[in-house]
């Protein structure tokens, strides 16, 4: 059995299950509300992107995990969290800069993303999925998550908030 195959092929499957719980359930949903609340609504979830600091945890991930990979990746996405927090924050008091800080949140927290998708297994050559450790259900089920719910906010940000 090929363990990288199998885990690209499971992050392939949550992208297909998050695109079809979005599609059927979460776009309907959304586009019933007020596009600010649609995108608050999407972005809560980014706020526990501080769960990311466990790429830092010995023990959590293996010693093999290049630091290369983890940092980035860690700081990242904390930055990502308190981006989101800031932002549905501003959104929720109508402050004059909510939407230009939701779209930092969103180029912000969707490239660092890409990134640690990329650099990882491309660069970095993480040596396999075993070097995530007990963080594998990042990569597997949360990023495609979030990247799904990123696009749809930048569809919202786009085409329905001013």
């Amino acid at each position: 059995m090929n363990v990288r195959a199998v885990f690209g092929l499971s992050i392939v499957f949550s992208f297909v299950a998050w695109g079809i719980v979005a599609g059927l359930y979460l776009w309907p949903e959304l586009g019933a509300m007020p596009a600010k609340t649609a995108v608050i609504a999407l972005m809560a979830p980014h706020m526990f992107r501080f769960v990311g600091l466990g790429f830092l945890v010995p023990g959590v991930v293996s010693e093999t995990l290049p630091q290369g990979f983890a940092r980035p990746a860690a700081w990242g996405d904390l930055i990502a969290a308190f981006l989101a927090m800031a932002a549905i924050l501003a959104l929720a008091a109508n402050a004059p800069w909510a939407i230009a800080l939701a779209w930092v949140f969103n180029t912000w927290g969707t490239l660092d993303l890409l990134n640690a998708m990329l650099r990882g297994p491309l660069k970095l050559r993480i040596s396999g999925p075993g070097a995530l450790g007990a963080t594998f259900y990042i990569p597997t089920l949360v990023v495609p998550g979030l990247l799904t719910s990123h696009a749809i906010i930048f569809r919202l940000l786009v085409t329905s908030v001013h």
